[in-house]
Formats: C-alpha cells, structure tokens, sequence
C-alpha cells in the first residue's frame, strides 16, 4: 500500500480523475454536476492537482462569461493508470 499515490487516493480527487479519465476534457460545471463538489471544493481539489501536473486548466471568456476547461495531462493519466495497477495488486493479495 505504500506505492499508493495518495493525492489521486483521495475520495474527491479520485471522483475528478475517473471522470476526466474517460473523457478528452470537461469544463468546469459539468464536472461540478458529474461529481456533486460544491464549486469551492471542486477549484480546491483541481488546485492540488493541477500543482502535481495531473490535470490541465484551460480559462477562457465565452461572449463575456468565463468559461473553464479541464483535462487530465500526459502525466496525470499515467498517474491514475499507476493508481489502478496500485489497487489491483493491493487487492489481489487479499483472501476471499
């Protein structure tokens, strides 16, 4: 369990990488909807990732409305793939 990337391990920060991960990018308040975060905690956690290099922000003005657009990086699809292998191998050695 210690190879657990515990920045993707975190229950909000999961939620916002599986759905990124299907996904060429999402903007902003659809990821909102799709996760159920409050705005604040949704820009607290893609704050964090961002910073590790696992998702990319991309801030735009539509007419005069910000609009933002957000996709998991080169880096943080890598990351989330290592995070499933992680788990996989963690929960293979359990009896059942």
């Amino acid at each position: 369990m210690v190879s657990i990337d515990r920045l993707v391990h975190e229950p909000a920060r999961f939620t916002i990488m599986t759905h990124l991960y299907v996904v060429e990018s999402a903007d902003f308040i659809f990821l909102m909807r799709q996760t159920g975060l409050t705005w604040g905690n949704l820009s607290s956690h893609l704050s964090k990732l961002e910073a590790a290099g696992y998702v990319a922000i991309e801030k735009e003005f539509v007419g005069r409305k910000p609009h933002t657009m957000l996709r998991l990086t080169d880096e943080g699809r890598a990351a989330f793939d290592r995070y499933r292998q992680s788990m996989r191998q963690a929960l293979d050695v359990l009896p059942e």
